[in-house]
């Protein structure tokens, strides 16, 4: 009897709440992606030390606009300021991080003029030391 009370409520339940919610109307069917991998392109910036803050806002500023000009290239962009407590930044203070979706993209962004136009403009006045590391990002 009581297994029959335990499969009774156990049934009753099931009608009352659906397995799983039908899609909202109008709603795009949910579709599973694989995690799309991305050739990283690392620029790490140490500013002279003569750099005033509008002269490094302006570089922030070109250098982020470089997506809108060349999105054909560009697949995303940030940046941001070193916070790391560990003090082995070798005064390295900015991170810049380009995604491309191969490495004819990053070539073709090295060597286009509006590229080297940003480098001319700001990174040769301003920027004292520059690291650059490329990697694939690892989507497993």
């Amino acid at each position: 009897m009581r297994l029959l009370c335990t499969f009774v409520l156990l049934a009753a339940l099931s009608a009352c709440e659906p397995a799983s919610k039908p899609p909202a109307a109008g709603a795009a069917p949910s579709v599973a992606t694989e995690p799309q991998r991305l050739l990283r392109h690392v620029v790490l910036v140490k500013f002279k030390d003569g750099s005033t803050p509008e002269q490094i806002r302006a570089l922030e500023t070109a250098f982020a606009g470089l997506k809108t000009q060349l999105p054909e290239l560009i697949r995303d962009f940030e940046f941001g300021v070193n916070n790391s407590p560990e003090a082995l930044s070798e005064g390295l203070t900015h991170c810049f991080l380009l995604s491309f979706a191969s490495e004819k993209d990053r070539d073709a962004y090295l060597i286009h003029p509006i590229h080297k136009a940003f480098v001319e403009q700001y990174a040769k006045k301003d920027v004292d030391k520059a690291v650059v590391v490329d990697y694939w990002n690892d989507t497993k």
